[in-house]
């Protein structure tokens, strides 16, 4: 298979990501090769929080930018160690690259010791094609992961999104939780958040969410339910607007709309459940 390879870690899948896509769409499409996104299933930075878990980032290339050719590259340490010229050298000789796309700061091989200005001497030299995109700016400010990553922790999602430039997004298995939002009138979808996966602020969000039975809105807590429990255990309750039904088991998707409030302890169950039928009234206002 003749591929245009777009090279990176895709955190996030923001403005930035989009451009380096488009440029590989267009450049397969002028030579007839199919495009494709080579990405790793970690990141290779230690102690890095990551926007979206590895499924969720392969998921969202495919629904997002309709790539269905992707190459998940395990970040272990054989390749941690790969020498940059055999790293360049896989893409062409084991994955058929004829043409490759990278930003302007990727960096690979071993020590990140390998950058554009290498990697478009060895593509000359192989016959290859070689594109670096730019830096993409937004507000003044160059988009980039970091950025979106600080502006989830701080509750500001709409800017997050803006430079995304779609909802963020998380998916998940609905798990059993403690039943206590049945219990108040308002039962909910459990999802727990991987390790290693970024919190949005902890509050209460007004989503979208993906179910195998359509797609609904939904108020959605992020936290630790302090006013019912206190183990400290991050969890994502969801309760499903319109929806009647058993998810259990099921794999559903939240694309987070807008930040409605902080999380916070309540005084009573009473102050609770006031509360829980206010936030439900969000989409109505």
């Amino acid at each position: 298979m003749k591929r245009v390879i777009a090279l990176g870690f895709f955190d996030g899948l923001h403005r930035g990501h989009a451009a380096l896509i488009s440029r590989t769409v267009r450049i397969a499409r002028e030579k007839g090769a199919t495009p494709c996104v080579l990405t790793f299933d970690r990141p290779p930075a230690k102690n890095v929080l990551e926007i979206n878990t590895n499924a969720d980032k392969i998921e969202g290339i495919k629904r997002i930018f309709g790539i269905d050719d992707v190459i998940t590259i395990c970040f272990d340490e054989k390749t941690r160690m790969m020498p940059w010229r055999d790293f360049a050298a896989m893409l062409v000789d084991e994955f058929g690259a004829c043409h490759l796309v990278a930003g302007y700061d990727f960096r690979f091989g071993y020590m990140g010791e390998g950058n554009t200005a290498m990697l478009r001497k060895y593509c000359e030299e192989r016959g290859v094609g070689f594109d670096k995109v730019e830096k993409v700016s937004l507000n003044g400010d160059t988009v980039s992961s970091t950025m979106i990553r600080a502006l989830l922790a701080d509750g500001k999602l709409r800017q997050a999104n803006e430079y995304l430039g779609h909802a963020h997004y998380f998916s998940g298995v609905v798990q059993h939780g403690l039943r206590v939002g049945r219990t108040l009138g308002f039962p909910t979808v459990n999802l727990m958040l991987p390790q290693g996966v970024v919190a949005p602020k902890f509050g209460v969000y007004g989503t979208e969410v993906t179910t195998p039975d359509g797609v609904y809105r939904g108020i959605t807590n992020v936290g630790v339910s302090p006013t019912v429990k206190d183990d400290g255990v991050v969890s994502i309750e969801t309760n499903l607007l319109g929806f009647k039904g058993d998810l259990y088991g099921e794999r559903i998707r939240l694309d987070y709309l807008v930040y409605i409030r902080p999380e916070r302890k309540f005084t009573s169950i009473e102050e609770l459940k006031r509360q829980i039928a206010k936030d439900s009234t969000f989409f109505n206002t």
